[in-house]
């Protein structure tokens, strides 16, 4: 019994030991675990400042490239919006130089025309007092009643106001012809000088030279089949005649005509006339054309300085190559055109680049076919419109025929430089039944007024000289005459350039010694 007891309290004993160092053994684990945790929650801890330090950097970085980004931007976006604001400065201030020209004109003519009628009121009391001491004069004198008295100064009035008429005519004459002369000679002569070309007078018909008339019959062909080919591909007529040596290529379209006029002069090279070969030249002659309407539009560009055009544009260009108006090539007038109106714009501060692309494309419509319904200036003004040019060009093309009114000052240039073109010696060229109409018009205007003996339209119409019977007309009342005659050409007639009106008065004294 001793001996379980002692049993029992040494398994108690070995129990408590063995818990007790149970209980060391896992509180030595916990605290092992529990540092090497903290070990590791302080090591979190430091990589989390560490990456929170770089995130922070990279933030300030990537701030600071954004903020110097949007700085450059803003600066270069002031120095654009800068540039625009100092271009359209300048140009409102060439705006204003010349609104303040014009109100200075206006100004100087307002007091002249001011002063002028202090003038006339003046000299209108002058000869109502003179009328009153003439009227009592002769009513004393002749014994003549109220009535004839007033008829007789009312005669001698008209016969003072005719005269006066006359003189103040030709002293506004001469003042107006000073001051515009000086100005318009200064523009339009350095104009004409600075920019001078060469034209070239075209018809509807073209000839091609052959080596001999035998040639005649193998054109012709078979039972006429080449001739009928050639026809049929180009739509022109072949006209072959007795004429030696020359066959004639008609039609009214002068790209038609160059086709078949290269055709025929490679076939007649080749010496092989047949439906097939013929066929062949005719296509290899529209490839050569349809290249050298692009090189012309191409030289359009050149000559003229005009950029960023449209190639549909280009290619209509170079077909005005094909095209005459009254004899005049319009390519070569367009380029001409607008030669001149970038001069002019230049001499006159306005906008050079405007002025020369809307000279260019003023002409533009006569590149249609003529199956192409309207005028050469509603079909440019369409086409310009489809391809997105700039207001002031069309503007331009619209009204360089006085269709409208013009709205800008480029506009008015392409009028000025169109004319110009059309107007000078050489330029153009008219019908023979037109020009005998013009000259008969001239001369039954002339032929309409009281004391005209006889008429000539001389110099190709651009001069009237007007003889007067002396009996009739007298030197106050020619110079009435011939204002009234100029303005009734100008309202009645259409002509290119002017017409000087020549009124002539002679009186003869011839005695016979016998």
């Amino acid at each position: 019994m001793l001996i379980g007891i002692i049993g029992s309290i040494c398994f108690i004993l070995g129990s408590a030991i063995f818990f007790f160092v149970g209980m060391r053994y896992r509180k030595n684990i916990a605290e092992a675990t529990i540092g090497s945790a903290e070990e590791q929650a302080e090591k979190i801890l430091n990589d989390s400042r560490l990456d929170a330090d770089r995130i922070k950097k990279e933030a300030v970085l990537q701030a600071k490239d954004e903020m110097m980004r949007k700085k450059d931007e803003f600066e270069t976006e002031a120095k654009l919006r800068k540039k625009e604001m100092q271009e359209l400065e300048n140009r409102i201030n060439q705006r204003q130089d010349l609104v303040d020209k014009r109100a200075a004109l206006i100004e100087e003519k307002e007091n002249s025309i001011t002063k002028r009628n202090e003038e006339l009121n003046k000299k209108e009391k002058e000869l109502e007092n003179a009328k009153e001491r003439e009227i009592e004069a002769l009513g004393k004198i002749a014994k003549m009643s109220v009535e004839e008295a007033k008829a007789e100064i009312m005669k001698a009035l008209k016969d003072d106001m005719t005269k006066e008429m006359a003189e103040y005519i030709r002293q506004e004459e001469e003042n107006a012809k000073e001051e515009v002369d000086k100005k318009a000679k200064e523009l339009i002569v350095s104009t004409i000088q600075r920019y001078a070309t060469d034209h070239t007078s075209e018809a509807t018909v073209t000839t091609v030279s052959l080596p001999n008339d035998d040639l005649k019959g193998r054109i012709i062909g078979r039972e006429g089949r080449n001739i009928k080919t050639i026809e049929t591909l180009t739509g022109i007529d072949l006209i072959i005649d007795d004429t030696p040596d020359v066959i004639v290529l008609s039609s009214f379209d002068p790209i038609r005509r160059e086709v078949a006029r290269i055709a025929i002069e490679r076939l007649i090279a080749d010496g092989r006339i047949h439906p097939g070969k013929i066929e062949e030249m005719i296509e290899k002659a529209k490839v050569e054309v349809e290249n050298t309407i692009k090189e012309e539009g191409e030289r359009a560009l050149y000559e003229t300085g005009v950029m960023n055009l449209h190639p549909d544009l280009i290619k209509l260009l170079g077909k005005l190559k094909f095209r005459t108006s009254y004899g005049q090539n319009v390519l070569n007038h367009s380029i001409e055109v607008s030669n001149l109106c970038g001069l002019l714009a230049e001499e006159l501060g306005l906008n050079v680049t405007i002025a020369k692309r809307a000279g260019l494309l003023h002409d533009i419509g006569k590149s249609f076919d003529q199956d192409v319904e309207g005028t050469h200036v509603t079909l440019g003004v369409d086409l310009l419109k489809k391809y997105k040019e700039k207001d002031e060009v069309i503007w331009a093309v619209e009204a360089h025929h006085g269709d409208v009114e013009p709205k800008s000052l480029e506009a008015i240039l392409v009028q000025i430089a169109d004319t110009i073109s059309a107007s000078r010696p050489g330029a153009r060229r008219e019908t023979v039944s037109t020009y005998i109409k013009r000259l008969q018009k001239l001369e039954e205007i002339c032929n309409s007024y009281k004391g005209v003996d006889k008429s000539f339209a001389i110099q190709a119409g651009r001069e009237v000289r007007i003889i007067v019977k002396p009996d009739q007309v007298d030197d106050d009342s020619m110079v009435v005459m011939a204002r009234d005659i100029a303005n009734q050409i100008e309202k009645e007639m259409i002509y290119p350039g002017q017409i000087k009106v020549n009124v002539v008065r002679e009186t003869r004294a011839i005695e016979l010694a016998k």
